[in-house]
């Protein structure tokens, strides 16, 4: 017992060194500080050493640099409360980088529609509802047991496949490179005659058939060039020993998909080759086109579906609008007081009819004073409804149709800040034809850059009077000088405007430039067929 009790007090000092060393091996600090002065901060210290020493320095360490950090922040956060400016642009200033103008667009959409919708009420309150679809007929029919524009259509399909088996006969050596380059030069030279000859002779021909027969021969006359200028290519690329072809060099590899087998000349030279490339949108002839996977149903019923709703509009704005306008401009009215621009557009007039001036200072008298500005407005919104319908609706319904996959028809022309990059980007298709076809020929055989530009501007100067001229039946170059006037303005606009001023330059020639081509093939066609009715 005496031992045990003697025992006792030696026990229990080992147990209590045991929980002290215990205790301290739990507190070791980590990384310079302890378990507890991690979890809490601002208190160290809390070892076997309790000393007040001890407990108030780790204290103070951990509490200075905190404070510090904690005045800056409120003296920062105080600022910032009160203060309420920062260097900055405006946004309307170039250097801001601001670019979203969505709001000012929709300003302008709204605007548009709103003053159209007055002159319209204003068309309905004077002239009463003019629409009649009927009436569409008589514009490509005169004798409906006579149809010559459907007729010369349907011809058109001779000069494609002479096209197609002359380049069989090529691709065979039946015929030499001189006699089928002979054979392609009479078959386009008759492709633009043949029918303007038709047009021009045959009564029974309207105005309006005898451009949509025309723009069609036109159309096919640049295809069936290119196909001759690509299938010439393939030829000296066999003569070269080049075994596989399967775009011309000009332009980029395709992306074919799965499925979709390279075809190599000659066995190119088929009839179903040839159609496809007859219904594509395209001018420019390849091998192998560029092909998407399948036919989007929902894309192809909503572009069908705008060119029906668009072909309606187009037939009752000009009904509505348009025809109104230009009637009631040609009525002689009395007491003349012309303005400076009617008057130089008189004298365009006189250089052609001389003996007329009578006549047209009565008529354009009305037109000056009360309706020029109002047919402006739509026949720019003619045009613009116009592209939206042919270069997005319908070429991109075609290209559905035939899973045609180069889609780019048209590129952002209306931020043309030059009249060139415009005539280079509203019309991709006719763009890359006589970049491919007539302006890089040019360059080869030596022209500069000027002379090459100028000879494109001609060729399409030509086509321009061609597809008016000739369905109207009358030659006065109206739309042949106003295509070449393009190389001046395209020198002065890229001379002295940049910018927002080249930008709204190229609007303002886009704007008032077509209705006065308009006006001035208006009063030909009128003093010519309605002259006597008139007086």
């Amino acid at each position: 017992m005496g031992d045990s009790d003697a025992d006792r007090p030696l026990l229990t000092r080992k147990r209590r060194a045991t929980f002290a060393a215990g205790l301290n091996a739990s507190l070791q600090p980590m990384n310079g500080r302890s378990v507890a002065e991690r979890q809490i901060p601002g208190i160290g210290g809390f070892s076997a050493d309790r000393s007040p020493e001890n407990k108030r320095a780790p204290l103070l360490e951990t509490l200075q640099p905190n404070s510090k950090s904690q005045k800056k922040k409120r003296k920062d956060d105080t600022s910032d409360a009160l203060s309420c400016h920062k260097s900055q642009e405006s946004l309307l200033s170039s250097a801001s980088g601001f670019s979203n103008y969505r709001g000012i667009l929709n300003w302008c959409v709204v605007m548009l529609v709103l003053s159209n919708a007055r002159l319209f009420l204003e068309n309905l309150l004077k002239y009463g509802v003019l629409v009649d679809p009927i009436q569409v007929i008589s514009l490509f029919l005169k004798d409906p047991y006579s149809w010559p524009a459907a007729c010369l259509v349907i011809v058109s399909n001779v000069f494609v496949l002479v096209a197609l088996y002359t380049e069989r006969h090529l691709s065979k050596g039946s015929f030499s490179e001189r006699l089928g380059f002979l054979v392609h030069c009479i078959s386009l030279a008759v492709m633009l005659t043949f029918p303007a000859a038709v047009v021009l002779f045959v009564p029974s021909v309207t105005p309006v058939g005898g451009a949509f027969v025309l723009g069609t021969y036109t159309i096919l006359f640049l295809k069936l060039y290119s196909y001759k200028d690509v299938n010439l290519w393939c030829r000296e690329q066999s003569i070269m020993k080049a075994k596989k072809l399967a775009r011309s060099l000009s332009c980029p590899s395709p992306q074919v998909y799965r499925g979709d087998r390279k075809v190599c000349y000659p066995g190119n030279l088929t009839i179903r080759d040839m159609y496809y490339f007859v219904f594509a949108p395209t001018l420019c002839y390849e091998l192998n086109f560029p092909r998407s996977p399948n036919i989007r149903m929902s894309f192809l019923l909503r572009r069908l579906f705008e060119m029906l709703f668009f072909t309606q509009l187009f037939v009752c704005l000009i009904q509505q609008w348009i025809i109104p306008i230009i009637q009631s401009s040609m009525k002689p009215l009395e007491d003349m007081d012309l303005s400076r621009m009617t008057e130089r557009l008189l004298r365009l007039a006189d250089s052609s009819y001389t003996s007329h001036k009578e006549v047209m200072l009565k008529g354009f008298k009305r037109l000056h004073n009360s309706q020029s500005h109002q047919k402006k407005v739509p026949n720019h919104l003619l045009w613009l409804m116009f592209f939206y319908w042919f270069f997005h609706s319908s070429m991109n319904f075609t290209a559905e149709l035939l899973r045609f996959g180069d889609r780019q028809f048209y590129n952002d022309w209306w931020n043309s800040e030059t009249v060139t990059y415009f005539w280079q980007n509203w019309n991709i298709p006719v763009h890359k034809w006589c970049l491919r076809h007539f302006y890089k020929p040019l360059l080869r055989r030596g022209f500069s850059k000027i002379v090459s530009q100028s000879a494109v501007f001609f060729l399409s100067a030509f086509f321009h009077e061609y597809l008016v001229s000739v369905p109207l039946r009358m030659f006065r170059l109206w739309a042949f000088l106003g295509m070449m006037a393009q190389l001046p303005l395209a020198w002065v606009v890229g001379r002295f405007l940049h910018g927002n001023y080249g930008n709204a330059a190229v609007w303002i020639s886009i704007i008032i430039g077509q209705p006065f081509a308009v006006l001035m093939y208006v009063h030909d066609y009128y003093v010519l067929h309605y002259r006597h009715e008139a007086d």
